[in-house]
């Protein structure tokens, strides 16, 4: 077992990036109404949950980071509902407003999302020949706006941005809209302050307030400015909020200060040759240490594309992963088999939450981490990179591949009992899985117990307290140690490595604990890709 990295010398010259660096992303999906117990489906019925693709638009600062990020999602744009993506601001990038007597602060420009999808649209015709759905490049561009730019958290003025998110937020499509926030959230805000302007004083007002709180969701990785707080929280309280304090940063800048056996597909070597290297021109523009891929604008010692910051920070191997403290908020719209966007504290690609309240969910939850042997907040988003970046590297093939059967594709898997199911204390309970593969390739089943999002409890003994772990005064983490007799993960799970699995509910499981056991089916094709289906228990 390798030790997390103590403080060093790189951790504190680690304190200044990432004070200057941003991030973003935002709040919590939705709960429904928790008190109906699950029904259990059919004997004899294979399911596989197939959820509605989730509604988003993309509001982002254009850091390198978030430029990564959008890369990687115009590979995933299949897989959601894109209504936009709006340029906005944040304490870390803005483009200045040179009559107002403000400078450009690390200002990256807007041409860069342009290029972006003009590279998304030479991949195109090939990614259609991988999977449905795929939005074309013409309608990527003809959603994408500029909103609130010129400084920090500056709302005051409406823009083609805010109006356009004003417009989302007031039409009649009645599904979750997710707003991922890898900036600030003053264009957002800016849209809302101008629907209260309209509305406030007339008899509308109340119908069209519970209508934007009921549709948005905020997933917010890291408040980028202040608009949040001022405005949004304080004037639309009812808008859910999905939270993520600090799990993100480990996906992001402060990769290399966590465990070193999830970051086997961050190091250069595998960036290179599965990501960067002959993957067409979207894949090219992907930012790498050291790439020599320089950003108009960007402050010198934030470009990490260049040689001279590899020297200056010998921690880092040429095209070693840079960041992308944003994908969680995307990853966790992917509909996997995971059940993520059905309650925040199940758990899956884009982290796992707590919950606050009923509108706010924030990473406060802890995954048992294997490599440590603690329990910490950010494995709930550590313990995926493997599957996440596999998945990546397929998709990086897509775009090359102009023929179906020059690519991996992800195997499917169905439960045939079903995924939400009932049993009693001491109930003996078998499952069969079944994976089918596109491909042709051979399958391996695994199935594991995510007990972390259990509501039954293992262990009996008072849990050690929870400490922050910090940086400077940025929280990069929560942890807590096993307590004397804590035990973990107590119920015998059998047949993990074939297709039929089976456990016994135990005896002192209370009425309304639930289960998670978690399927995966995994192909043997190149970067072997998974499916997954999650069953939930729920005791009498």
């Amino acid at each position: 077992m390798r030790k997390r990295k103590g403080l060093s010398i790189f951790v504190l010259a680690m304190i200044c990036i990432l004070i200057i660096s941003g991030c973003s992303g935002k709040s919590p999906a939705v709960v429904k109404d928790e008190s109906v117990a699950p029904t259990e489906q059919p004997a004899g019925n294979k399911v596989e949950n197939k959820a509605t693709k989730a509604r988003t638009v993309i509001t982002t600062d254009g850091e390198v980071d978030d430029m990564n990020s959008v890369i990687r999602f115009l590979l995933y744009s299949n897989e959601m509902d894109l209504s936009g993506i709006v340029l906005t601001s944040s304490v870390y990038h803005y483009a200045g407003d040179e009559k107002a007597g403000i400078k450009p602060f690390r200002w990256t420009g807007t041409q860069w999302v342009t290029d972006m999808i003009d590279a998304y649209g030479e991949i195109y015709p090939n990614l259609i020949k991988h999977a449905e759905g795929y939005p074309k490049p013409e309608y990527i561009k003809s959603v994408t706006k500029i909103g609130n730019i010129s400084n920090k958290g500056e709302m005051d003025k409406e823009t083609e941005g805010s109006n356009f998110l004003k417009t989302l937020f007031l039409d009649d499509d009645q599904r979750d809209l997710y707003v991922q926030t890898w900036g600030g959230t003053n264009t957002t805000a800016r849209a809302l302050k101008s629907i209260e302007d309209e509305y406030k004083n007339t008899d509308q007002w109340e119908t069209i307030q519970k209508k934007v709180s009921d549709k948005l969701v905020l997933y917010i990785i890291l408040d980028q400015d202040d608009s949040y707080n001022n405005y949004i929280a304080k004037n639309w309280p009812d808008i859910r909020i999905i939270n993520d304090q600090s799990n993100f940063w480990h996906f992001a800048y402060a990769w290399k200060m966590h465990t070193e056996e999830v970051n086997s597909k961050l190091h250069g070597e595998w960036n290179f040759k599965n990501i960067k290297d002959g993957h067409g021109k979207l894949l090219n523009m992907y930012a790498l240490m050291g790439d020599g891929n320089i950003i108009k604008g960007e402050l010198d010692e934030e470009q990490r594309g260049s040689e001279a910051y590899l020297k200056k920070n010998p921690q880092y191997d040429k095209y070693d992963f840079i960041s992308e403290g944003d994908s969680p908020s995307f990853f966790y719209l992917i509909d996997n088999g995971l059940r993520s966007m059905e309650n925040p504290t199940y758990g899956g690609w884009g982290g796992r939450f707590g919950v606050v309240n009923d509108k706010l969910f924030r990473n406060t939850v802890l995954d048992y981490d294997v490599h440590t042997k603690k329990f910490e907040a950010e494995y709930s988003l550590m313990r995926w990179f493997d599957d996440i970046q596999n998945d990546f590297a397929a998709r990086a093939d897509w775009a090359i591949a102009s023929d179906y059967k020059d690519a991996n594709h992800n195997p499917t898997l169905t439960i045939k009992e079903g995924l939400d199911l009932t049993a009693s204390p001491g109930e003996n309970i078998t499952l069969h899985a079944e994976g089918t593969d596109p491909d042709g390739d051979a399958l391996t089943y695994k199935w594991w117990r995510y007990f972390e999002a259990d509501t039954y409890k293992d262990s009996k003994v008072k849990p050690a307290q929870v400490k922050p772990e910090m940086l400077g005064d940025m929280q990069l983490g929560l942890h807590r140690e096993l307590a004397e007799g804590e035990k973990v993960n107590t119920i015998d799970l059998q047949g993990g490595d074939t297709n039929t699995a089976s456990f016994t509910v135990p005896a002192d499981a209370k009425s309304g604990d639930t289960i998670h056991i978690i399927a995966e089916v995994q192909d043997n094709g190149k970067h072997s890709l998974k499916h997954y289906q999650r069953v939930i228990v729920t005791v009498k």
